[in-house]
């Protein structure tokens, strides 16, 4: 397989590392939209959402999200998850983009 995501979650491809766990990474972006832009992905290939469809590999998303929450004491952040190319996905990985750092306006991105 040829996609960037899993090549980072396997370190072939350095990246940033922020936190990460055994089923789940979470690094920056290196084309940020905000401030602090942080991509969580799990290590296992899922196109998007809905294909998770193990509980583990959820938990594990969820603890990264929380892990960098904590890490990087934020309180105030957004997180995207595109699916599909209608929706704007480049990559087809799943990906949350965790966006803080700066004041979002109510309005959806």
């Amino acid at each position: 397989m040829n996609c960037i995501f899993c090549k980072i979650a396997s370190k072939e491809i350095q990246s940033r590392i922020v936190y990460e766990n055994e089923r789940a990474m979470a690094f920056y972006d290196i084309n940020p939209q905000s401030p602090i832009h942080i991509l969580i992905i799990p290590k296992k290939h899922y196109e998007n959402l809905f294909e998770v469809v193990d509980k583990e590999d959820s938990d594990a998303i969820l603890d990264c999200i929380k892990r960098v929450v904590e890490t990087l004491g934020i309180k105030h952040y957004r997180l995207v998850s595109n699916a599909g190319k209608g929706a704007g996905q480049e990559v087809f990985h799943l990906h949350l983009h965790f966006l803080a750092g700066k004041v979002f306006s109510a309005k959806t991105v």
